[in-house]
């Protein structure tokens, strides 16, 4: 008998458990999803050096062509232009939130802001190693595939006005955990540019190879006018934290 009751027991159960279904993934962590991209573009890195090289259009003229040196560690970095040679010894320095502008024959470094514009498309902010992670709040905004890349979309609003754009729409890549593609817009909701990336080289960080940005295309919303940025030589450093004291930047 007592066989029985265990047996009708059982029986009652199978019901309940037929309908259980089993635990849903948790979501991902948007601010998570956001720092580790940075690492693909210099931010948020124990150190590491490159060389980028910018050429802007507008229709059917071109500029000249721009050549830097960056430096970065962590939260702060630094761009000397080594070409063209009338500008050599120029120097961005960005610290946290705060970025000077140095050259030959100023007496001191002048503040200035990340969003203001250093080369046709390209603003200060997008010279610098970029970390996002800080300077946003990211929140997921679902998925979305970019040229046959599923993608996390984040819609990013920044922490503070010394960001280098109000809002962005990033999308980063699941699988490389690199952003392709981001969108700019003002405080109002108006697209200012566009951004695709490409990672053709990779960096050796915490014991793994992660890919690195080896080019980024910025393109205003409204005019026919972009900025190319071709990233080179890049090596993962230890460097010296007095190459990013304002007192040194001169």
């Amino acid at each position: 008998m007592k066989h029985a009751h265990a047996f009708l027991a059982g029986l009652l159960l199978l019901p309940t458990m037929a309908f259980c279904e089993p635990d849903a993934p948790p979501s991902p962590d948007a601010q998570t999803i956001l720092q580790q991209s940075d690492h693909a573009r210099g931010g948020g890195l124990p150190g590491i050096v490159w060389e980028v090289r910018l050429i802007s259009r507008e229709g059917d003229q071109y500029s000249e062509e721009q050549r830097l040196a960056v430096r970065a560690v962590d939260e702060a970095s630094v761009a000397e232009t080594i070409e063209p040679a009338r500008f050599r010894g120029t120097k961005l320095l960005q610290v946290g939130r705060n970025m000077w502008l140095t050259k030959p024959g100023l007496s001191k470094p002048i503040p200035i802001s990340p969003r203001q514009r250093m080369t046709g498309e390209a603003a200060n902010g997008d010279i610098a190693a970029t970390n996002y992670a800080a300077d946003y709040v990211a929140t997921l905004n679902g998925d979305a595939v970019i040229d046959g890349t599923p993608c996390f979309v984040l819609d990013l609003q920044a922490r503070h006005g010394r960001a280098t754009y109000d809002r962005v729409r990033y999308w980063v890549a699941k699988e490389r955990e690199v952003a392709v593609q981001a969108e700019f817009y003002s405080l109002s909701g108006k697209l200012l540019k566009t951004a695709h990336f490409e990672y053709d080289q990779t960096i050796r960080y915490e014991g793994k190879q992660i890919p690195f940005v080896s080019r980024m295309v910025i393109r205003d919303a409204l005019t026919d006018a972009d900025t190319d940025m071709h990233y080179g030589a890049v090596e993962v450093r230890a460097i010296s934290p007095s190459e990013f004291e304002l007192g040194q930047l001169q």
